[in-house]
């Protein structure tokens, strides 16, 4: 039986696939706006991505952005992100300033969860795991390839280190070389749907892996990322078009069983 992580009014792993919308802007000025910007499109969830502002090492300032993020998008979650730079993000960061950061934005209560990188080092991955559940903020641990698709069972072996050290939604997005490789990535993640109670999020990237970023609810997959205005990942459509998609798979899905 999943057991759904419950942010504000957003139940993650519960019913048709939530719509996570990055912004990925570097001032405090244009981070706002985008956040003004995609309140329309309805999304369930807000992914700020520290890493490409321009104080992203200092956590008062990374504060004062999430207050005012809470601010201008009221009930929808803020999920603080800091992607590194081997794992796809704009900044490099020592593991000490990646702790630091995440932990005092744990601290803050204003980041709804909390992206840790599973491979950062068992020890700050487990201070972050702390720091975050003394408050009661979720974490999503997560690990990114951009340039290949592990093969089933490393994936599996990926998705499992992140639930046995105790994150609450797993998550690993990777890199199609072929269509085979779209189905390892949509294969590993049935399997570990069956293995764990917790939400997952996979996507394979780029164009031919788009097709993961909408088929979530029919392999296991509880989330999905879609664009209003920059995307932060290859592959990304926009939010709206993608909640239509989710919608029709849903109702399908609901058909088949009544």
């Amino acid at each position: 039986m999943k057991q759904p992580v419950v942010v504000k009014h957003t139940r993650i792993g519960e019913g048709t696939p939530k719509i996570c919308v990055p912004i990925v802007e570097k001032d405090p000025d244009s981070i706002l706006a985008a956040a003004r910007n995609l309140i329309s499109s309805g999304p369930d969830l807000v992914e700020w991505r520290c890493d490409h502002f321009d104080q992203a090492e200092d956590p008062e300032a990374a504060v004062h952005i999430l207050q005012a993020l809470h601010e201008v998008l009221g009930d929808i979650p803020v999920l603080f992100t800091f992607r590194t730079k081997k794992e796809g993000g704009e900044k490099e960061i020592s593991a000490a300033a990646y702790e630091r950061l995440n932990c005092q934005a744990a601290a803050s209560g204003l980041a709804d969860l909390i992206d840790v990188e599973i491979f950062t080092g068992d020890d700050t991955v487990r201070s972050i795991l702390t720091a975050a559940h003394r408050t009661g903020v979720p974490v999503v641990a997560s690990n990114h390839h951009f340039h290949e698709t592990p093969d089933q069972e490393t994936i599996l072996e990926i998705l499992t280190k992140m639930d046995q050290m105790g994150a609450d939604i797993l998550k690993i997005a990777v890199m199609p070389q072929s269509r085979k490789d779209v189905l390892t990535l949509l294969s590993a993640t049935e399997e570990m749907d069956r293995r764990t109670t917790k939400p997952l999020i996979t996507m394979s990237m780029g164009p031919v892996g788009m097709i993961s970023r909408l088929c979530g609810e029919v392999f296991g997959s509880a989330l999905t990322f879609g664009a209003v205005g920059k995307v932060s990942a290859p592959g990304q459509i926009g939010a709206k078009d993608l909640a239509h998609v989710l919608n029709l798979i849903h109702q399908s899905m609901e058909s088949r069983q009544s």
